[in-house]
C-alpha cells in the first residue's frame, strides 16, 4: 500500500473470478429468457436477469417471492423463502421499477452480507435478482447450536483485540453495541456471529468492524471501515435568519455560501438543503464536531477561513449534485444532514466520514495542503456515505474496490459538473502542493500511480484490505473509457458521455450493487442498468459490455 494514496479512502482482500452463464433454466410462468451469472468461486448465482416472470397484477413482494420458491434448488437457501428473506426496503424508481431489498436470514438471524435485489417493471415482470446467497445453511453443523459466548464477553474480546492494535484502548464516540449474525468466517463455514462495530477518533481515527464467534468467542475477521457512513446522531440548528455569506476558499478563489445570522453573528449552517450542512471549528484537536462555525461579518477572508469555506461550499454542491442529477435527497435518500469538522488535529494528512461526519486536516503543508479545499475528495467521501445507505459494499476484497471506484467515479462527476478544473485525476487540488500534475491516483491511466488497469494483473496480497485503492483502478478505467471512449488492451469502446455514464454507474450502484458483489457482478449489474434506462440494444449497452471487457472483466 502506497502511503500517499490514502485520503480517508481506506483498504481489503479475497479475489474472486466470476463468469456468465447464457441462458440457462427455462423460465417460469411463460417469460421469455433467463441468464443466469453465477460467482466462479462459489458456484453460486450471484446475478440473474431477463423476463424471468410473466405480466402480473399482483404485489412486487408476492411475484418475487414466489420466483423464489421455483428457484430454491438453484440458490439452495434452506427453508421457503417467506422464512429465508425479510424486505428490508421497497420503493418505486423513475423508470416505473418497483425495487426490492431483501435481507436472508437464517433461524430469525441476518446473514451478514447476504443481500438480494430484485426488480419489477410497470408490467408486474420481475426483470433481474442480484446477489449472492448464502446456500444450504441448515447442513451447517456450526449452526446447530445456538450462542454459548454473552454478548458483553464478544464485545471485550473485540475491545481487547483492537487496544492490541492501537497499542491503548480507544475512546469510543459511541457505545459498541453487538449485534447476532450469521457469518461466513475465514475458512469458508458459516457461523454465529456478534458483529461488533467501533467507532472512535481517538489515539487516531477508526470504524473498526468484528465478528466474534458466538459459539467459541474467537475473532472471525476484522478490518477498518472508517469512511462508511452509519448515520449522524444530528444537531440542532441556531435560531436566526437564512443569509448568504462570503469568503475565500483554501485556493484563493472567493466563494458565496449560505450561513444563518443572529445577534452572535453568523454561522456555516445551511437550512436550504436536506435537513441542514452544517460547518465546525475543530481547532487542531481530535474531538468531532468542535465548536459550530460563528463568524462575526458573514465575510469569511482569513486564511484561517478557507478550510471552512470549502468544506462548507463543497458539502453543499455533493447536495445539489446528487439532488438535481440524479434526484437523491442527501447521502440517504432522505435529507440527512451533512456536518463537517475541519481543523481537526495539527498538521492531520487525512480527510475521512467517520461513520458519522465528515473530518478534514489541515495536512502538513508538504503532503497536503487543507483538505477541504478538493471538491473531488469532499464528493469522494459523502459518496461513500451513498454506498453505504444503497449497496453497503464491504469494505475488502472485490466489494471494497468497487467501493472506493464509485467515490472516484461521482467525485470526479462532481467536479465536472461544477467546472471546478475537472480532470480525471483525484485529489489533485490538495496533494503535494509542490510537485506540479501529482495526483492521489488517476482514472485514465491508473498506472501512473503504480495501479492496475486490467483485471489480469490485479492486485491480489493482503494489503489495502485486499487492495481496495489499488484495484479501484480496474473500475475507475471503465469508468474513464465509458466516459471518454478509446482502446485499451485491444479492445475499442465508443465513448457515451459523463451525464450517461454517470447515470448507469448510479443506477447500477442504488439499485443492483449487494455487500458482496465482484468485479463480474458487477459487470453484469451495469448492463443491465443501461438496459433499463436505454434499452438492451442500445449503443449505450453496447459500450458498457465493452469497457468492462477493456478492463478484463467479463
Amino acid at each position: 500500500m502506497k502511503k500517499r494514496k490514502v485520503v480517508s479512502m481506506s483498504l481489503a482482500a479475497t479475489v474472486a473470478l466470476s463468469a456468465a452463464i447464457a441462458p440457462v433454466h427455462a423460465a417460469p410462468n411463460n417469460a421469455n429468457s433467463e441468464k443466469v451469472h453465477v460467482n466462479e468461486k462459489s458456484k453460486a448465482p450471484d446475478f440473474i436477469s431477463g423476463k424471468l416472470t410473466a405480466p402480473s397484477t399482483k404485489s412486487a413482494k408476492d411475484i418475487v417471492f414466489n420466483y423464489l420458491a421455483q428457484k430454491q434448488e438453484l440458490y439452495k437457501f434452506s427453508n421457503d423463502p417467506f422464512t429465508s428473506f425479510k424486505v428490508v426496503e421497497e420503493s418505486k424508481d423513475e423508470l416505473g421499477f418497483t425495487n426490492l431489498k431483501l435481507q436472508q436470514i437464517f433461524k430469525g438471524v441476518p446473514v451478514f452480507g447476504s443481500v438480494v435485489t430484485a426488480h419489477v417493471d410497470s408490467q408486474g415482470v420481475l426483470t433481474a435478482v442480484s446477489g449472492e446467497v448464502a446456500p444450504e445453511l441448515d447442513k451447517k453443523q456450526a449452526l446447530k447450536s445456538g450462542a454459548k459466548i454473552k454478548r458483553s464477553d464478544a464485545v471485550n474480546t473485540a475491545s481487547a483485540d483492537l487496544a492490541a492494535k492501537l497499542g491503548q484502548a480507544p475512546v469510543l464516540e459511541h457505545e459498541a453495541k453487538p449485534e447476532f449474525v450469521v457469518v461466513n468466517a475465514r475458512d469458508g463455514e458459516a457461523r454465529f456471529a456478534y458483529a461488533v462495530e467501533f467507532e472512535f477518533l481517538s489515539p487516531e481515527p477508526g470504524n473498526y468492524q468484528y465478528f466474534v464467534d458466538a459459539q467459541t468467542g474467537d475473532i472471525l475477521n476484522s478490518y477498518n471501515q472508517i469512511h462508511e457512513a452509519k448515520g449522524s446522531p444530528g444537531v440542532t440548528s441556531p435560531t436566526g435568519t437564512n443569509s448568504v455569506g462570503t469568503g475565500k476558499g483554501v485556493l484563493g478563489d472567493t466563494k458565496s455560501f449560505n450561513t444563518v445570522t443572529n445577534s452572535n453573528g453568523s454561522y456555516l449552517v445551511d437550512r436550504t438543503r436536506g435537513n441542514g450542512i452544517f460547518t465546525y471549528n475543530g481547532k487542531n484537536r481530535t474531538q468531532t464536531p468542535g465548536t459550530l462555525w460563528l463568524d462575526a461579518d458573514n465575510v469569511l477572508n482569513a486564511a484561517f477561513d478557507a478550510p471552512a469555506v470549502d468544506a462548507h461550499t463543497y458539502a453543499a454542491q455533493t447536495f445539489d449534485y446528487y439532488n438535481n442529477v440524479h434526484n437523491r435527497n442527501s447521502y440517504d435518500g432522505n435529507g440527512a444532514q451533512l456536518i463537517s469538522t475541519v481543523h481537526y488535529g495539527r498538521n492531520y494528512n487525512n480527510a475521512f466520514w467517520s461513520g458519522s461526519q465528515m473530518v478534514y486536516g489541515d495536512g502538513d503543508g508538504t503532503t497536503f495542503i487543507p483538505l477541504s479545499g478538493a471538491l473531488d475528495v469532499i464528493a469522494h467521501e459523502l459518496t461513500h456515505a451513498v454506498t453505504d445507505t444503497t449497496a453497503d459494499l464491504v469494505y475488502q476484497n472485490e466489494s471494497g474496490a468497487i467501493n472506493e471506484s464509485m467515490s472516484d467515479i461521482f467525485g470526479t462527476l462532481t467536479e465536472y459538473h461544477f467546472n471546478n478544473n475537472p480532470d480525471w485525476l483525484i485529489g489533485e487540488d490538495i496533494y503535494t502542493p509542490g510537485t506540479a500534475g501529482d495526483a492521489l491516483r488517476s482514472m485514465a491511466d491508473p498506472t501512473t500511480q503504480g495501479d492496475p488497469d486490467h483485471y489480469s494483473v490485479r492486485y491480489t496480497g493482503t494489503g489495502d484490505y485486499g487492495g481496495v485503492h489499488i484495484n479501484s483502478g480496474i473500475s475507475n478505467k471503465a469508468a474513464f473509457l465509458l466516459s471518454n471512449g478509446g482502446t485499451h488492451y485491444g479492445v475499442s469502446v465508443a465513448g457515451i458521455g459523463n451525464e450517461k455514464m454517470g447515470k448507469i454507474f448510479y443506477r447500477t450502484l442504488t439499485q443492483y450493487l449487494t455487500p458482496n458483489s465482484t468485479f463480474g457482478q458487477y459487470r453484469v449489474a451495469s448492463v443491465q442498468a443501461a438496459t433499463d434506462l436505454y434499452g438492451a440494444s442500445s449503443s449505450e449497452v453496447s459500450s458498457v459490455k465493452a469497457a468492462f471487457s477493456a478492463v478484463g472483466v467479463n
